[in-house]
């Protein structure tokens, strides 16, 4: 195989092991595109994955700055050498893909390219994407392409593990989709029965106060106060389900911006304090980032509603490569141990789940009268 820059089966193998470690689709495409363009030496990279429009679900590429990728435009059609890789299935090298009867140009800010190598990604019969490489890294034959044979067969190689990689975070998102469906299901079950129940007692207290306004004024303004109190609580049930319900804002603000927001509003909603502290933590996998804003939640609604803390604190602050989130209460504290033993508490179970499925650890701080320290520690990329 070519002697590039990480040749050999060391780096084939770091690469193989870097697509796999990821379950997000994205996460997937990115790594495929790295390593292909780093194994081969190449100056660009790109992998496509085809929709049923004639255009592309995804389009991910390496080597092109996001300044430049902004400035070239939509994504591209499925034409030309494209299409080629979709739907001949077979690999394409050029020694300059400009001259080739199928080029139909490229917008202005594209990035100039020659030598080309392509090929389908495929999952049996199925092509499932196309991945891209241009523009060999080094001296080329005199008119000839600088991809050689052996960079062919060492990118059929990747192609093919990255199909794996790309099928298993594809079954992995649609597992998780049920999971969420599920989930919103039973929470909408929980505010339906929460709600209602706070609904009709409000109902009832209300006709008391009406019954007693002429014969009992007192009693009748003590009702009025009880419908306040069941108001208030009602609203709340109905905040903090809303909270939990609604998509959180990971793929567009991050997992800081989005910890943040919500804990602004749990702060204003509830009486305890709630602060929020980052430090240092950019951008995890996806799964991960999910992970710890879940177990942020959990940690927060039970600190917030079960143990009457005055305040509770929240740090998310950088770990080596991964991060470290810690949720801090002054309420009421249990018993870890007894929890553990009666089987109870399947919020700390839930949040145990959560962690370990990315990867990370979860640990537990706590005793009656103590307070609670929630810590998820987790590896990054």
């Amino acid at each position: 195989m070519s002697q590039g820059p990480r040749s050999g089966l060391y780096a084939v193998s770091s690469a193989l092991l870097a697509m796999s470690r990821h379950l997000e689709v994205r996460d997937v495409l990115k790594t495929i595109v790295a390593s292909a363009r780093e194994l081969l030496d190449a100056q660009y990279a790109a992998l496509g994955v085809p929709d049923d429009h004639g255009g592309f679900a995804q389009f991910v590429v390496d080597g092109v700055s996001d300044a430049q990728w902004k400035a070239i435009g939509p994504l591209p059609r499925q034409h030309g050498i494209l299409a080629a890789m979709l739907h001949e299935a077979r690999p394409e090298r050029l020694a300059d893909v400009r001259r080739d009867p199928r080029f139909e140009g490229w917008p202005a800010a594209h990035p100039d390219m020659s030598d080309f190598l392509g090929l389908p990604v495929r999952d049996g019969d199925e092509t499932i994407a196309a991945l891209f490489l241009a523009n060999k890294n080094g001296t080329r034959p005199d008119g000839g392409c600088g991809f050689t044979e052996d960079d062919e067969e060492l990118l059929t190689i990747l192609a093919q593990h990255a199909a794996i990689a790309l099928t298993n975070a594809r079954l992995y998102e649609r597992s998780r989709e049920l999971t969420i469906a599920e989930e919103r299901s039973r929470l909408a079950n929980e505010l339906h029965d929460a709600v209602s129940q706070k609904l009709f007692s409000l109902r009832l207290t209300a006709q008391a106060a009406a019954a007693l306004v002429d014969r009992d004024p007192a009693r009748a303004k003590g009702e009025l106060h009880q419908v306040a109190a069941l108001a208030a609580e009602a609203t709340e049930e109905l905040r903090a389900a809303v909270i939990e319900l609604r998509p959180a804002a990971l793929d567009e603000d991050g997992l800081v911006a989005t910890l943040r927001t919500q804990i602004q509003v749990l702060d204003r909603a509830h009486s305890a304090h709630v602060t929020f502290t980052g430090r240092g933590v950019r951008a995890l996998p996806a799964a991960q980032e999910e992970a710890m804003l879940r177990v942020a939640q959990e940690a927060l609604h039970n600190a917030l509603r079960h143990s009457g803390a005055a305040r509770v604190d929240v740090l998310l602050e950088k770990r080596g490569p991964g991060a470290v989130l810690r949720v801090t209460d002054d309420g009421d504290g249990f018993d870890p141990t007894a929890i553990r033993t009666a089987g109870r508490h399947l919020g700390l179970v839930s949040m145990r789940d959560r962690s370990s499925g990315v990867g990370g650890t979860l640990t537990v701080e706590s005793a009656p009268g103590k307070g609670t320290t929630i810590e998820m520690e987790v590896p990054g990329g």
